[in-house]
């Protein structure tokens, strides 16, 4: 069970580490002993955690610039990446942004930019992490939302969930096509995590927490478990699955 589930040693990137729900995962992986490529827009806040987390956990950690929506500056992260790390054990593309404005009012512009960087900035490092996987395998996991499944309400993210949405299937469709591969490629859909956003969206909290059956948001702690399982022998055999974890949310 400890061999099937160990993570140690594993190397891989994960998008938007810089704060929220990627920052977390970087520092309880770090922990973990896994070696660790921290990517956001700029290195101002993944600098300085990448030197903290290899002196606290002995792990390789290093800080990259990416735009995750330009192709050009995702395949130098990868290069990057490939000068740095012997292999590319997993990616976690984790990078996203929302939009709370409503759909008849939202630019065209400001539509895209969500749908940018959710699901085409997805894509383009998922393909990115796939050719470096090419011939060995590995473990991509792609950042959905309970989104991807059903309306959130009172706010109105049309493009959120759109983005969302896409992202699941999009999952399954790269798990298909990259199975022969040896790469699994899966998704996870989380529900309201208490991170610095949501944390700012008080006067939401109470709507929220009324219909989830849990009767709590959810904390990053929460989802540690669901990524070292993905990332992990332990899910060798899953691929193209879409995993919720929101308290029970979407089962209402």
């Amino acid at each position: 069970m400890e061999q099937i589930f160990n993570v140690k040693g594993k190397s891989g990137f994960i998008t938007g580490a810089g704060g929220g729900i990627g920052s977390f995962l970087a520092k309880e992986l770090a922990k973990a002993g896994v070696n660790l490529a921290l990517v956001d827009l700029d290195t101002q806040k993944v600098g300085p955690m990448a030197e903290e987390l290899s002196g606290e956990f002995g792990v390789v950690t290093k800080a990259y610039a990416c735009d995750v929506t330009d192709p050009e500056s995702v395949k130098r992260m990868t290069e990057r990446y490939s000068e740095d790390f012997p292999a590319l054990d997993f990616a976690i593309n984790n990078a996203g942004i929302a939009n709370i404005e409503k759909a008849m009012d939202i630019s065209y512009e400001d539509f895209k930019k969500v749908v940018d960087v959710n699901l085409n900035g997805v894509f383009l490092c998922a393909q990115a992490a796939a050719r470096l996987m090419k011939g060995r395998g590995g473990s991509i996991v792609n950042m959905a939302s309970m989104s991807a499944h059903i309306v959130n309400v009172p706010q109105t993210i049309a493009n959120y969930c759109a983005s969302k949405g896409g992202v699941k299937t999009l999952t399954k469709a790269l798990a298909v096509e990259w199975a022969q591969e040896n790469i699994r490629v899966n998704s996870v859909s989380p529900g309201y995590i208490a991170t610095e956003l949501v944390a700012g969206m008080k006067d939401y909290h109470p709507g929220w927490i009324s219909r989830i059956p849990m009767g709590r948001l959810g904390k990053p702690e929460d989802l540690i478990g669901l990524f070292v399982y993905l990332l992990s022998d332990a899910s060798a055999y899953m691929t193209g699955s879409d995993l919720i974890i929101d308290g029970g949310y979407t089962s209402l």
